[in-house]
């Protein structure tokens, strides 16, 4: 496993550890530390979408160009290379697909987070007056 593919898995994982800490349930000021440090996270977060795209490309560009082995003149051992390849590449792809859907939701989740806390001011707001 390459360099770029053990960090866009820590990636991942890190992504699915925040968007677990965001949709438990927590008391108020928990939950707005949690968003909080969640909304600071995703701006330099926003780099892994061109570095997916990149990988994404280069796994199609592989993809492409890849020797295939699908007759009966390839050995045992070359076909169970290529299979391993194919593995890999497919685990790959949803690695990629996993780290931007993953992005996605704690963007939307934080952002429906302040819209809640926006929209409880302006209750609170209107019942004061």
């Amino acid at each position: 496993m390459g360099l770029q593919w053990v960090i866009l898995a820590g990636v991942v994982a890190v992504e699915a550890a925040v968007a677990v800490l965001l949709t438990l349930p927590a008391p108020r000021l928990v939950k707005s530390r949690i968003v909080a440090l969640a909304s600071l996270l995703l701006q330099p977060g926003a780099s892994i979408v061109p570095f997916v795209a990149f990988q994404f490309l280069d796994l199609r560009w592989k993809n492409e160009h890849r020797l295939m082995c699908t007759s009966e003149i390839c050995t045992t051992e070359e076909r169970t290379r290529y299979e391993k390849s194919i593995f890999k590449a497919q685990r790959n792809v949803i690695l990629c697909v996993s780290a931007c859907l993953l992005y996605w939701c704690i963007f939307r989740i934080c952002k429906y987070h302040k819209e809640i806390r926006e929209l409880e001011e302006v209750e609170k707001h209107l019942k004061d007056q």
